[in-house]
């Protein structure tokens, strides 16, 4: 017999989930740090006996279906908890379908999870920042590294500066920093960085922490235009002690609710926070930020998941064309596609970049990559136009709008941004180098980059009046 494991046994719950639902009442599906999975059933309003055939049915049936990846009780009823509120109403439950007035129950899931949960949070949960704030940043990331991310974030945040923006960049690539570099000499970097932030407010210890600085060494900004930067990792004062991995192994967790009846402060708000509060730093020393450039994680990783999904504006997915690159971006679409309402929120605010794109000798090779992530897209992000196609002549008026940009539509979330790759910048050292933005090959790798993003930028604020 085949052996049930992770991933079949999930599927079995799921189904058992819906069909539970679909009889009526309200249903939580539970899966714990190891994977074992078990069912709450919301009787309140019905109370069930913990010995009817209905359950014992359903305990069985459920074992079955899951073993080994089951719990001690696959089935429980709301009525037989102290406080079933904590699974019912807990602010990590994900819906995974509503209630129908008069049918089915609602069927929610709760992963208690070590990392991971924030690819799956809603946009605009209570730890979610507000609408302003988000749409003045910009996330850059890439599911696989060495792909120029950090490169063009300083590169973005000269070219905005020199137009009379104030831009912040904050390196969130806390295991693998390197924005910083390019931005400040080491000498100017401040005593803090974003880890710090994140422990000290832990325990209320993060006011006048030292987190930003002015960027003293791009070239070619003239006028109003700024650059601030949020390191990574501060810069400890001489005979002070500063332990870096000690700090980033702690601050992931979310923190527990600070009094009865509160919520828990997950990790996506306690980052919301660091930055908020670098902004504020900015708007102190000179103004408020126009633009906030957020040089994220690579990989699948909790501060990747954060800032795409529930941080930023606009975001940019740095990709290669290689099977690696789209694997991996199907893997993330994916777990999007799994929430349609999550999935329709984030997918008109992507962009695509074709990073390190080797364009001398095939003029096809753009249009490969188009080619590819328009596939990736339409079967994991985009609406299904097919199944939509029988409506045409007696199209519902209610009904929300099929959001299927076109294969060649220059503006969609597909379209490839292309980023030129060259020789220049391998090895770069930027200590060394600090002209290296003067480079003659610049202009030219990055001219389509920075005449896109002019398009997709906040309008800065003088320009908007």
């Amino acid at each position: 017999m085949k052996p049930t494991r992770f991933d079949t046994a999930w599927d079995a719950a799921l189904r058992l989930a819906d069909r539970t639902a679909a009889s009526g009442p309200d249903v939580v599906l539970v899966r714990d740090l190891l994977g074992r999975v078990s069912l709450l059933v919301d009787d309140r309003d019905k109370p069930l006996a913990a010995d009817s055939a209905e359950l014992t049915a359903l305990r069985e049936e459920f074992a079955a279906a899951t073993r080994p990846f089951i719990s001690g009780d696959p089935v429980q009823t709301a009525s037989a908890l102290f406080a079933p509120e904590m699974f019912l109403d807990s602010a990590e439950l994900v819906v995974r379908s509503e209630r129908e007035p008069g049918g089915a129950g609602q069927v929610g899931v709760l992963e208690r999870t070590v990392v991971g949960a924030d690819w799956s949070r809603d946009t605009d949960s209570d730890a979610s920042p507000s609408a302003e704030r988000r749409e003045r940043r910009i996330a850059l990331y890439g599911f696989k590294g060495g792909v120029g991310r950090s490169t063009a974030t300083a590169i973005l945040s000269r070219h905005l500066a020199s137009r009379g923006y104030c831009v912040l960049v904050v390196d969130l690539d806390l295991e693998s920093p390197g924005v910083s570099s390019l931005l400040e000499n080491p000498a100017g970097l401040p005593a803090h960085g974003i880890v710090d932030h994140l422990v000290e407010s832990a325990v209320g210890n993060e006011a006048d922490l030292d987190l930003v600085t002015r960027s003293s060494v791009l070239p070619g900004i003239e006028g109003n235009g700024e650059v601030w930067l949020v390191p990574a990792s501060g810069k400890p004062r001489e005979g002070e002690p500063y332990d870096y991995l000690a700090k980033l192994n702690r601050i992931y967790s979310d923190l527990p609710a600070a009094e009865p009846g509160s919520q828990p402060r997950p990790f996506c708000a306690r980052l919301d926070d660091a930055i908020k509060a670098c902004e504020d730093l900015v708007a102190e020393r000179s103004r408020r930020p126009d633009v906030v450039l957020l040089d994220s994680r690579a990989g699948i990783h909790d501060i990747a998941a954060v800032t795409l999904t529930q941080l930023s504006g606009l975001a940019l997915l740095f990709a290669v064309n290689n099977p690696s690159t789209w694997e991996g971006y199907r893997m993330l679409f994916g777990q999007w596609a799994q929430r349609p309402d999550l999935a329709s929120e984030l997918r008109s605010r992507l962009r695509i970049v074709a990073a390190m794109f080797h364009s001398a000798g095939d003029t096809k090779r753009l249009g490969a990559l188009r080619d590819q992530a328009y596939e990736t897209f339409s079967e994991l992000l985009y609406d299904d136009v097919e199944a939509d196609a029988e409506d045409e002549f007696d199209p519902d008026p209610d009904a929300p709008a099929v959001f299927h940009p076109a294969p060649q539509d220059g503006d969609a979330p597909h379209a490839p941004i292309p980023i030129l790759f060259g020789n220049d910048l391998v090895g770069l050292d930027p200590y060394r180098s600090r002209d290296w933005l003067e480079l003659p090959f610049i202009e030219a790798a990055y001219a389509r980059f920075l005449a896109a993003l002019d398009r997709l930028v906040p309008k800065h604020r003088t320009e908007a009046s």
